[in-house]
């Protein structure tokens, strides 16, 4: 691998680690309130019956409590050093691979939910699942977004 894609690899991982960071900073209470305004979203745009919306949410939130951990160990390794500048090749090297290690266990997590829910959802739904959460981070990014610039 040159060192240019190495560096490439790199700075998008920072780029990555800078998104995540942003959202950390939320306080927990707008974490919940940005939890309880996906549900209703979801489950708007998914149309659940109630036996469905049983069976659901909790494998749904215990699938989104294990990829939210993925993430945060992730952000944890990344919060130990203060920029590219001060990251030796090594350590670049060792939080490259963690990354993809991380990305394969949501993956595993991915493939162990959808094996869950297909018992009860079709894949259509799965699908739109899979949009919808898609479509409610871009409308909470443009919305977070506008604030932060009205506060600015």
């Amino acid at each position: 691998m040159t060192t240019t894609n190495m560096k490439n690899k790199i700075l998008a991982l920072a780029l990555l680690l800078t998104t995540f960071l942003s959202f950390g900073q939320h306080n927990k209470e707008s974490r919940e309130k940005i939890k309880a305004l996906k549900v209703a979203y979801l489950t708007q745009e998914l149309k659940l019956n109630t036996i469905e919306a049983q069976q659901f949410w909790p494998l749904y939130h215990k699938y989104e409590k294990k990829i939210d951990n993925y993430k945060e160990k992730g952000r944890s390794k990344f919060r130990k050093f203060k920029g590219l500048d001060n990251l030796e090749e090594a350590e670049a090297k060792k939080l490259v691979f963690l990354k993809v290690i991380l990305d394969k266990k949501i993956i595993i997590e991915k493939e162990v939910f959808i094996s869950e829910v297909s018992a009860f959802l079709s894949y259509k739904k799965i699908i739109k699942l899979y949009l919808s959460e898609r479509e409610f981070a871009r409308k909470l990014m443009r919305k977070y977004g506008k604030g932060r610039k009205r506060r600015e």
